[in-house]
């Protein structure tokens, strides 16, 4: 079984998330979902949060999973089996932080990283830009599913109402 893992926080997932796994569990037999849990990193949602909305945005694809890490992505595969790292890339930007990374990885433990095109109705869309839209009460429909756009307004709503 070739196994492939797509990394990230996930907060919120996106539709350009959803697109690049999609796309992923198309090309491997199972697709793991890897949501990094770092305790030091302030998040919008907790990983609870974040795994179940994945959870239910996955739901459609038979191979993909969702699961949580700590720690090295790296030990995280070699621990599951994983023999490729998808990493979607929106632009040049991306390809020149993430190119690094995966020649660490791959010196690491030979898992190869393989760099998925993000489609260009989504190139321009990330959970951080979606967040400070949503913020300030901007539409971010197009962008997330209903149910995460459900979520993340409430959760905005908590923050203005209690001044965090």
């Amino acid at each position: 079984m070739r196994r492939a893992v797509c990394p990230g926080s996930f907060d919120p997932v996106t539709r350009g998330h959803l697109d690049i796994i999609g796309r992923a569990a198309a090309l491997f037999d199972e697709v793991v979902v890897a949501v990094g849990v770092n305790a030091s990193k302030r998040r919008l949602f907790e990983p609870e949060e974040r795994l179940a909305m994945l959870e239910q945005a996955c739901a459609e694809w038979d191979n993909v999973r969702v699961d949580g890490f700590t720690g090295l992505l790296t030990d995280y595969c070699a621990e599951n089996d994983v023999v490729a790292i998808v990493k979607g890339l929106r632009g040049p930007g991306d390809f020149e932080y993430e190119l690094p990374m995966a020649h660490m990885n791959v010196s690491l433990t030979g898992v190869e990283t393989v760099f998925v095109p993000t489609s260009p109705q989504w190139s321009f869309v990330s959970s951080s830009l979606v967040k400070e839209v949503a913020s300030f009460g901007g539409d971010v429909s197009p962008f997330v599913p209903g149910f995460v756009l459900e979520r993340l307004t409430a959760r905005v709503e908590e923050r203005r109402a209690g001044g965090a």
